[in-house]
């Protein structure tokens, strides 16, 4: 089958194109024929090896050879074990342990997946799992009424989150750079900022505050929160994630604020929800760009580099 595959840490020129071996499901996994593979920060983070924690389980060379987790495609085979799927079946979900979506073929953990809706494109589809569910853990207990600001907003997570906020009834600002202003607007955002001209941290206080790109200090971040409120992030630099579990704790408690990290839950219950609303009309699915799976690294670059309006889908089939 074909892959894109890498073998070191590095920017995009260290991917390639490659036959390798189609892999065999284990007695509790499923070979999915892969149709769709969203682009998640996390990719592009796992392909540079930075921020550190990117690197688990591979800490000098990838442990896995093939990037893309949130994958969506038809069941090929099953294993022995395997009592919810049959071949055939259309399914999506978060491969994060296992990786390989970016190639014909992957194999996943039946506990990973889910059937995907007849209404929803093998596209569409892949947009959800890793994003969805940060979005819904992320805007959880948020109520008509509060004011909500998003860090990162224009990007696959930061879409749901601003739809899913607005339909709670807050009040949502959203901060990206200055190409994503007017996205974030259509999405429903009240108001937007753009990070680079002026800074968030100074325009609160919010009574929720969801960061998908922590990088600040623990007390610019305590600032951005209302007495009561809560802060939390997803993702970030090392430096800020070690910060937040340390001193943002005790700076939390001590000031009647909640600052911490985001950790998130991971399989079809906590993305299936969102489908649901997504079939419904309640919530849209915005795909900045598709491209082809021999232009991978042209889909990496195009989030990691901070360009994508919403997500961004490597198509295989």
């Amino acid at each position: 089958m074909r892959a894109v595959v890498y073998d070191r840490y590095g920017g995009p020129e260290v991917l390639s194109i490659a036959e390798v071996p189609t892999p065999s499901p284990g007695p509790k996994q499923v070979l999915v024929q892969v149709h769709a593979t969203s682009v998640n920060l996390s990719d592009w983070e796992t392909l540079q090896g930075t921020p550190l924690y990117s690197r688990i389980g591979g800490l000098r060379t990838p442990r896995r050879p093939v990037l893309g987790s949130d994958i969506a495609g038809r069941v090929e085979a099953v294993g022995s074990e395997v009592t919810v799927f049959a071949p055939g079946d259309e399914v999506y979900g978060d491969n994060l342990t296992l990786k390989g979506g970016f190639a014909e073929y992957a194999v996943v953990p039946e506990s990973a997946l889910a059937h995907k809706p007849a209404s929803l494109s093998f596209a569409e589809a892949s947009t959800l799992p890793q994003a969805g569910a940060i979005a819904l853990q992320g805007t959880a207990g948020i109520t008509a009424g509060m004011s909500v600001l998003i860090n990162g907003a224009g990007g696959g997570s930061g879409a749901f989150a601003i739809q899913l906020a607005k339909s709670a009834g807050a009040q949502v600002t959203g901060v990206d750079n200055a190409a994503k202003l007017a996205f974030m607007r259509t999405l429903g955002a009240d108001e937007v900022i753009d990070y680079r001209a002026e800074d968030f941290t100074r325009t609160g206080p919010y009574d929720r505050v969801l960061d998908l790109v922590a990088h600040r200090s623990v007390f610019a971040y305590r600032r951005s929160v209302a007495r009561g409120g809560r802060y939390r992030c997803v993702g970030g630099t090392t430096s800020a994630l070690l910060r937040l579990t340390t001193v943002g704790v005790v700076a939390g408690m001590v000031t009647g604020r909640g600052l911490g990290v985001l950790a998130v839950k991971e399989g079809p219950a906590h993305f299936t929800p969102l489908a649901e609303s997504c079939v419904a009309g309640r919530i849209g699915i915005h795909i900045d760009r598709s491209f082809p799976l021999d232009e991978t690294a042209d889909a990496l670059t195009h989030v990691g580099e901070g360009h994508a309006l919403g997500k961004v889908v490597v198509e295989i089939r």
